[in-house]
């Protein structure tokens, strides 16, 4: 469960995302369950509770991450730290591609696909419907 967050801090840290999840990119109104703030480094490892340590997260991304800062990169066997949404730009380590899975540039995305489960099954059928929703005629 988080911490407490003030509600203004969570009605910035909401903005500032645009509504959408920052390690999905789910936008809540899509979601089955509400949006929440997350300790990007968790209170339990000194994690503040501060504008710069939140991200705005989907229920299942925010219990998938729960304290973790770091995976094992099933690629090289080494620790490599998760996504970091203050820090790190979403482009640089994550890809959507057109059948709405999410693939890795880096080892940090890799990681964190694996660990968050950012192509589980029930995110790629909301991806596909709103491609096809948005999707122009002829």
């Amino acid at each position: 469960m988080s911490e407490y967050v003030p509600a203004e801090l969570r009605r910035l840290i909401r903005e500032r995302a645009g509504h959408r999840c920052e390690y999905c990119l789910l936008h809540e109104d899509d979601a089955f369950l509400p949006h929440e703030p997350d300790h990007i480094i968790a209170v339990k490892h000194r994690g503040e509770t501060t504008e710069g340590n939140l991200a705005w997260t989907c229920f299942v991304c925010n219990r998938g991450k729960g304290s973790d800062l770091a995976s094992v990169d099933e690629t090289t066997g080494e620790i490599v730290r998760l996504f970091h949404p203050r820090t790190d730009l979403w482009d640089d380590h994550l890809e959507l591609m057109k059948d709405g899975s999410l693939s890795a540039r880096t080892a940090i995305g890799r990681v964190t696909i694996s660990l968050l489960k950012l192509n589980r099954s029930e995110l790629l059928a909301i991806r596909a419907l709103l491609a096809k929703s948005i999707r122009k005629p002829g």
